[in-house]
């Protein structure tokens, strides 16, 4: 690559970099959690259109993808849901890439808790605030612009470059796959999640599920004539933190024996009961637990339901109503990245040359959408993105000048490794 054309690329970051910004404020004004999408999808596919890199939407179509291993079974509908991709250089010679990014955040209640309401972005110093500000949607501005800067700066793309805007990164990875199943794949693939300006080497698998206890309804005046559900469902979870004391204590298989504790379990939502001078008659719980990589998804679907059956047969209250085991969601599992791979070896000579540095490895205690691109034909590929913090949490915010060496390092990463030429 042409070093003066380089400088003109990196030049041209500089110059775009405020519209970047202005980018991440209009998606973050879009308060995208689950089923609630369509306002950034139509920020986003504008402004695409505006930047001459036309997208087309691409549905999650249940019926072709139900069947497949890497889709995660959910009880909604995906009626109005899709992606969006921008396929450029399609069928020309030369190495493919991938850009990909979601658009989908999790919820930032209770709004009181931040310190501006979590979709009205707001700048503070070094750092944009707001719901998905650093997950991930400044890493998807950047990665965008970055496209757009290698032709602001006068070169030209000629191998294949797609642009990939995904829904449920955060829940199910169905958005990643359906693209990958109209063929929108590629050689390797970036990811500009916010773990900073690292290399991505490996992730655990991930299983969501729901418990459900059903009890018998009774009034006040004599609770002993019902039986208390989520009294019954508060039974059973010493024994899903059990399991996860066991996957710690005897799966923590290298490298992820590094981390003191690198599978965990959260309890992410409970409910149940519907009135206060009612036995509850029902009450579930929506749960996460990571496992290692090397166990598949089916092998510890089993592992928590023996679990949960071991359990309940310690309890009398279970003998007629048995508790219920849903698996709904993430059903990833885990994978390691090869780092001697061509594509990670050029993006850490795009980082070295920004930073004089060598780039740090990040093996994450989390999941990404890398998981679909590996499971489904073994694509190369990693995540690379901007410095956040409370990212799930309240007031989340992403580091402004990690942004732009983000939009850069992905602008030289394309320029290398896509067939460029000045124009």
């Amino acid at each position: 690559m042409d070093k003066e054309l380089e400088q003109k690329i990196l030049a041209s970051c500089d110059k775009l970099f405020p519209e970047v910004l202005d980018f991440t404020e209009e998606m973050v004004k879009q308060y995208s959690i689950l089923n609630q999408e369509q306002g950034v999808l139509d920020v986003v596919e504008r402004q695409l259109n505006n930047l001459d890199l036309p997208p087309v939407r691409v549905a999650v179509d249940t019926a072709r993808l139900s069947s497949h291993p890497l889709f995660a079974p959910v009880p909604w509908k995906y009626d109005r849901k899709f992606n969006l991709v921008s396929a450029l250089n399609q069928g020309a010679s030369g190495r493919s890439l991938v850009l990909n990014g979601h658009l989908d955040v999790v919820p930032a209640t209770p709004f009181e808790m931040w310190s501006r309401s979590p979709d009205e972005p707001w700048r503070d110093g070094e750092w944009l605030y707001g719901r998905g500000s650093g997950d991930m949607k400044s890493g998807v501005a950047a990665m965008i612009y970055a496209v757009l800067a290698i032709r602001e700066a006068g070169a030209e793309i000629r191998s294949p470059l797609t642009v990939q805007t995904v829904i449920e990164e955060e829940c199910t990875g169905n958005g990643a796959l359906a693209c990958l199943d109209r063929g929108y794949g590629g050689d390797f693939v970036l990811i500009p999640e916010p773990f900073g300006p690292t290399i991505y080497s490996g992730q655990p698998g991930t299983m969501w599920f729901k418990i459900i206890c059903r009890g018998t309804p009774a009034h006040v005046q004599d609770t002993s004539a019902g039986e208390d559900a989520i009294e019954s469902l508060m039974l059973l979870i010493p024994a899903l933190k059990d399991l996860e004391d066991e996957l710690n204590e005897h799966h923590r298989v290298p490298p992820f024996d590094q981390f003191e504790h690198p599978f965990n379990l959260n309890l992410g939502r409970i409910s149940g009961g519907n009135w206060p001078s009612s036995v509850p008659a029902h009450a579930e719980i929506e749960a996460r637990l990571s496992f290692p990589p090397g166990m598949t998804a089916s092998q510890f679907m089993q592992m928590v339901s023996d679990r949960i059956e071991s359990a309940a047969e310690k309890f009398p209250v279970f003998n007629k109503l048995r508790p219920l085991i849903r698996f709904e969601g993430f059903r990833s599992e885990g994978h390691l990245i090869d780092v001697e791979q061509p594509g990670i070896r050029m993006l850490e000579s795009c980082h070295r040359q920004l930073t004089a540095t060598d780039p740090e490895h990040y093996l994450s205690t989390c999941t990404t959408d890398l998981r679909a691109f590996h499971f489904y034909n073994r694509t190369g590929g990693t995540c690379y993105g901007p410095v956040a913090r409370n990212i799930h949490g309240i007031d989340e915010s992403v580091l402004i000048e990690s942004v732009r060496h983000t939009m850069k390092t992905y602008a030289l990463f394309i320029s290398r490794w896509c067939e460029t030429a000045p124009i």
